[in-house]
């Protein structure tokens, strides 16, 4: 905006009024989208997001016409002050209040490129920006939210393969829905899809007759056609795999979606575009898969502290290394042979939801 385009008469007047509390609505809406990435999510990521939209903003207002457009604010004779819309979006969690400030802020920002196109051409392009680069943030934080309250109190993903046979998959998955296990990962690259396909299919069968006060989920591996087909729970890639934005397209939105990230690059563009949850590592030698090379310490840490969607913990994990994990800040794991291989399945998977529940920080009083 410049100060040359500033016209105080006649309608033009109507039109900075306009301007000018659009202008305080998206500021205000993109604080509080900022403020529970801030301090609820802890989202490193989407803070800096917001903060940006929230700078981008001010210095579009900010280039000449501020101080004349808000000498034209009329308080007192504002018709709308008062008026009441007949529903409120609610308010009951970090969803809600991510959710009302986004849609309220993509309005104004609307607003603004509408009126800014009357009296300020120059700067309804960059209003139009601002609102696409919202729909990304509102994208990643609703991820984030309903993805930590999806999977509150999941700790421990085991992840299956066939089995020998279908009776010996089912006694398996029985047994560790018996024993606490509330997530799961049927991966096993070996079998053809029709087997695959049934394996799933039981799996959710056994979780949902077992978990009968708390759901039990069942991810497959890689193969999104698969889960969409039989219903699962959701479903998790890798690199090499179908796209995070093409597999939920595949799967809806209502399924989970997890991605492999071997890099901070990696777990930083599976949140933005829209993952469930995170499978973080390799994080130590395998007995079930051979890497080239294990994580570092500091992608682990920084992972935890930078971004709020649940991560994993992957590869070699096992009940004696859950404490150097939970040094870096990571307190689920994602394990196979550990559980799996044992001698005795439930026990051991029992014994890792026991060590992880213990070093989870305690909440906030």
């Amino acid at each position: 905006m410049k100060t040359s385009d500033f016209d105080p008469s006649g309608a033009a007047a109507g039109v900075w009024r306009a301007i000018d509390a659009s202008a305080n609505r998206a500021g205000e809406a993109l604080r509080v989208v900022e403020d529970v990435a801030r301090f609820v999510l802890n989202d490193a990521q989407l803070t800096a997001l917001a903060k940006d939209l929230r700078h981008t903003l001010a210095t579009l207002l900010a280039q000449g016409a501020r101080p004349q457009r808000v000498a034209l604010r009329d308080v007192a004779g504002d018709i709308g002050i008062g008026v009441e819309p007949p529903v409120s979006l609610r308010r009951a969690s970090p969803a809600d209040l991510v959710a009302a400030n986004t849609a309220r802020a993509a309005q104004a920002l609307r607003s603004l490129t509408e009126c800014a196109a009357v009296v300020a051409p120059g700067a309804a392009a960059g209003f139009e920006q601002l609102r696409y680069r919202l729909y990304v943030l509102e994208r990643g934080a609703l991820a984030a939210t309903r993805a930590r309250d999806r999977l509150a109190g999941i700790s421990l993903c085991v992840l299956v393969d066939g089995r020998a046979d279908l009776a010996d998959f089912e006694r398996l998955v029985a047994t560790l829905v018996e024993a606490g296990v509330r997530m799961f990962q049927i991966r096993d690259k070996a079998l053809g899809m029709p087997t695959l396909a049934v394996r799933v299919e039981r799996a959710l069968a056994i979780a949902r007759r077992h978990a009968a006060t708390e759901p039990a989920f069942v991810i497959v591996n890689d193969r999104a056609d698969v889960a969409a087909a039989v219903g699962a729970d959701g479903v998790h890639g890798g690199a090499d795999d179908l796209p995070t934005a093409l597999t939920r397209r595949v799967i809806g939105p209502a399924s989970l979606l997890g991605r492999t990230a071997h890099t901070l690059a990696e777990a930083r563009a599976a949140a933005a575009d829209g993952a469930d949850y995170l499978g973080i590592g390799p994080c130590f030698p395998s007995a079930t898969k051979s890497f080239g090379e294990c994580a570092s310490p500091d992608f682990l840490r920084t992972v935890s502290a930078e971004i709020s969607l649940p991560a994993f913990a992957i590869g070699g994990v096992t009940l004696e290394r859950l404490d150097e994990l939970a040094a870096l800040g990571v307190t689920r794991v994602a394990v196979a042979a550990a559980v799996t291989g044992a001698r005795d399945p439930a026990a051991a998977a029992a014994a890792i939801i026991e060590r992880l529940a213990d070093l989870e920080p305690a909440p906030l009083p």
